[in-house]
Order: structure tokens, then sequence, then C-alpha cells
């Protein structure tokens, strides 16, 4: 007797195998719904042919994923249907407003059994609005046409990854299920065996000759390295923000953030300024853009800026060679005079400095809080590898971003980041033992609560009572605790020589500095 095929199970195979035949990995969040996806994924994985991660919690099972999409291999998430899909949603976003390629493959209900009060049954189609490049629904697979099925996996895989590799853009592949729900059969590495490798092709960018100010400054932001060749070519200024990738280049500016604080001389000599990446780290580099001067934009995966309103977007490359050395020894004396002395005690400063102390495949995580602020003023100019969530600036998900990172790129990963950003994410410490050993670092500056709120105009106009209870926000936690109950190593330090022997560690730690 001839073992009935299941649908579901063949349409699941067939795509995972053709998503690996483009490289992709895999991260799954347990569920039923998408279980023939599961067993096809782990079909794969048990033959060595694809990574497959999995997360109990879909919300760092997304910003993992984010970070490990640093290898440059397509990465596919994979839920179940209902608020599995909406978890989802911030790491989504973030990967909207960076310019990041997720693959996102939502197990949902069967067309039949939607509106009508089903069982973890929702509205997945469009869920995610405009911060998807495209959601296709596909209807639940039958035993009408295999042959059409299969091609249908083959092109809907080549399409999702076209979609979101070709656009630097999530892309989701929601695919209704009906029972039976899965079966070991077909297996999906005999598929894959039978399939090419392929590999998305890169499109390069044109360029242009354009006409800059001898008084010009660049204002990078966040991944302006990818663009940093460019950049360099252009011998102008550089305010390059800590997570834009350029801030070891000769022309950086580092101490530009003094400059801004004390309204330099210098400032209004500027009638010109090229924007690359996403600079929504300062209000004063905010300021410095409205303030009149023409702002050119250079377009880059990280999205539209258009801060001024009359900012003008170069889609192509910039070609430049009339830069005035004068002009940009002006600024690297003024940098040099306002920039501060290496801190001796443990401070912000000494915090910052020592963080980046890091071997070039390392690398470095910022946590949208006090710090990375305090890193645009005293981050050094040393080549290392800075990752920072800045599409949309949250805290949520940097341990999860990082331990993601540490994954995709089998490097040590280092994370500096306040108390609220630690405790947001705290469920990401859960150990996966098949992850392997990491090296992962979290130094966690203590200083209870959200400091950068009592730079806000708010924290004159309320009492301090409103302020710390609404805005700073302090929690009552204990770190160490949390550490051991999670199995990370875990260090209290108070003095510089202290902090700088707990860099030291490897493996997974935790390093707590309290500070005011």
């Amino acid at each position: 007797m001839t073992k009935q095929i299941v649908p579901a199970q063949f349409f699941a195979s067939h795509l995972i195998a053709n998503l690996a035949s483009h490289g992709a990995e895999f991260w799954i969040a347990p569920g039923a719904r998408s279980q023939a996806l599961a067993i096809a994924v782990a079909q794969l994985a048990d033959a060595g042919v694809t990574k497959l991660r999995v997360r109990v919690d879909e919300r760092s099972l997304g910003f993992s994923a984010l970070g490990a999409s640093a290898n440059k291999r397509p990465q596919v998430l994979i839920t179940t249907s209902g608020t599995a899909v909406a978890n989802l949603h911030p790491a989504v976003l973030e990967a909207h407003h960076s310019g990041v390629p997720l693959i996102l493959l939502t197990a949902d209900r069967p067309a039949e059994l939607r509106g009508k009060g089903a069982n973890q049954t929702t509205n997945q189609v469009g869920i995610f609005s405009d911060a998807v490049i495209a959601c296709i629904d596909f209807a639940a697979p039958d035993d009408s046409d295999y042959s059409t099925l299969k091609t249908s996996a083959e092109n809907l895989a080549t399409e999702i990854i076209g979609l979101a590799v070709g656009n630097s853009q999530p892309a989701q592949l929601n695919i209704q299920f009906r029972e039976p729900l899965s079966d070991v059969e077909p297996n999906a590495y005999e598929i894959y065996r039978e399939l090419e490798q392929k590999v998305f092709p890169i499109v390069e960018r044109d360029s242009i000759s354009f006409e800059l100010s001898k008084r010009c400054v660049v204002v990078a932001g966040a991944n302006s390295d990818e663009q940093i060749l460019e950049i360099q070519s252009l011998g102008l200024p550089i305010f390059a923000e800590p997570s834009s990738g350029v801030r070891h280049v000769a022309n950086s500016i580092t101490g530009y953030r003094f400059a801004l604080a004390e309204k330099a001389d210098l400032l209004n000599k500027i009638d010109q300024i090229v924007v690359y990446g996403k600079p929504t780290l300062s209000r004063p580099v905010m300021a410095l853009l409205r303030s009149g001067v023409e702002v050119i934009v250079r377009s880059s995966k990280m999205g539209n800026f258009q801060i001024p309103d009359h900012a003008k977007t170069i889609n192509s490359q910039i070609h430049f060679s009339t830069a005035d050395e004068g002009w940009l020894s002006s600024w690297q004396q003024l940098s040099e005079k306002l920039s501060p002395q290496d801190s001796t005690t443990l401070d912000r400063q000494a915090i910052v400095e020592n963080a980046w102390n890091l071997e070039p495949d390392d690398y470095l995580v910022l946590g949208a809080s006090q710090m990375i602020r305090e890193a645009d003023f005293f981050a050094p100019k040393k080549a290392i590898n800075v990752w920072a969530n800045r599409g949309l600036s949250g805290i949520d998900g940097t341990i999860a971003t990082a331990t993601g990172l540490a994954i995709g790129t089998g490097s040590k990963v280092r994370v500096l980041m306040g108390d609220l950003t630690f405790l947001h994410d705290v469920g990401s410490l859960i150990i996966d033992p098949a992850d392997g050993e990491l090296d992962l670092q979290l130094i966690v500056v203590n200083d209870n609560g959200g400091k950068i709120f009592q730079y806000l105009e708010v924290a004159q106009s309320v009492s301090k009572g409103i302020f710390d209870r609404v805005f700073r926000t302090g929690q009552d936690f204990n770190i160490g605790l949390l550490a051991e109950a999670f199995g990370w190593k875990y260090l209290e330090v108070s003095t510089l020589a202290d902090y700088q022997q707990a860099l030291k560690q490897t493996g997974r730690v935790i390093i707590e500095i309290k500070l005011d």
C-alpha cells in the first residue's frame, strides 16, 4: 500500500530545500501550525547543510536573526500563527528602517477559518504593514496537483529571497496550512541534494561627478560604512557617529560633538553638508542640518532621510576632487584642542574608551541608551566593527541582537548598554546549548533608570517625583542573581583597573558598573 503524501509537508519540504539552496539560515520558534516547516529545516540541519537556531520567544528570535544577518546570508524566521507573528514586529520594524533583508515564514490557518473565531487565528496578512517589502499570502497546499505545488515552492523561494535581498528589506511569506499538518516525507535533504546552489546577484551602482563646496562637511550616521570608499575619497571633514563605521578614517573629526556643544566659530562657516547613513543620535546634529545650509543626502539601505525638507537626495556615487586641505586642517586642529585627555577614573569616558579595545574581527554593540551618546563624545579613532539598532533607535532586543551577531559571525561580541536596555531584553539571556560556546560580554552601566531623559525639557518642567516615576523609571533588581539564574558569569566593578581586568574575561559574562 502506497503511503499517502501530506500536502503540507510536500510543499514545506520543497520550499525549505529551495531556500537553503540560496544559502539561507533558519530561526525557529516552536509551534503546531508551522510544524511542517520546522521538520524540513531540522532534516537539513541534521544533514549539515544549513544552520538551525531555536528560540522560545519570537521577539528574541527576530532580533537574534537581525544580528546574525551580519554574515550576509539570508536569515529565515519561522513562526506559528497568532501572537507569535505579532511578536516579530519590533525586529521587523528595526530591519525595515535599517535595511536588513529578513525572510519571514509565518504559518497560518486556512482561509476558511479566518474571521470565525477559530483558535489562534487573526489577520496575519498585512500585519507588518509597510515594514515589509511584500506580504505573499499562499493558499493551503492540497493534493490536486503535486507538480504545480513543487513549482510554486521553487518560485516562491526565489521570489521571497529576491524581494528581501534585492531590496534590503524584510519580506513575509504567509503560508496557510490545513490538517494533516506534517509528516517526515518527503525528506527536505533529499530534495536539496538535487538542487543547484544559487547566489543572488549584487547590483553595482552608477557614479556621477557632483559639485561640492570647499566648506562642506560629511555627517555620517549609522551604517555609513556601506559607502566608506566614497566617503574617504571626498577629503572632507567627517562628523562620524559611533555606529557609522567610518569614525576611524583619517578625516574623521572625533571631537565634533565638543565643537557642536561649544558652538565653535568653524560651525558658522559650513555652507554644505553631505549626509550618509542615518544620523539620528543627537539634537545638535539635527539643529546643524536645519540651520539653513545646503544638505545633500546619499541614498542608502537605511531608507529615506529628508531632514531638512529641502535636502536633495543623490542616488549615485559622488566624485569630488577639489577639497580644501586648509578647511580639513582647521577642523582637525579644533578636534585636537577640544577632545579631552584619556580618563584615569571609572567614569563614562573611560567606560567607552576601554570598551573600544577590541580586535579587528570583534564586534561592539551599542544599546540605544545614554551610553551610545557618551560614545559620540568619547569613542576613539579605532577601526572596530560597531553595531547599533539605529533604524528605530529602540532599546528592544539588544541582548538578542548581540547573541545573533556572535552566532552569525563566530566573533567575540561586546555590548555596552544601560540598565533599562538590559532589563528590557533579559529573557534573551536564555542559553541554548545548541548555539555552542559564545564569547559574549554585556557591560551594563547601571545608573538606576533612563538617564537620557534628564537632558530633555520635561526634566525641568515636572517635579522630581513625577520625573523619577514616569520618565527615569529606575527599577530595583539584582543583575548578579539574574546572571546566576541564566548561567552567565557575573562581575561588578568599581575601579578602572577592575574594569580593564574584567574586559579580559571570555565566554558569556555580565559586567555591571554602578554609576550615579
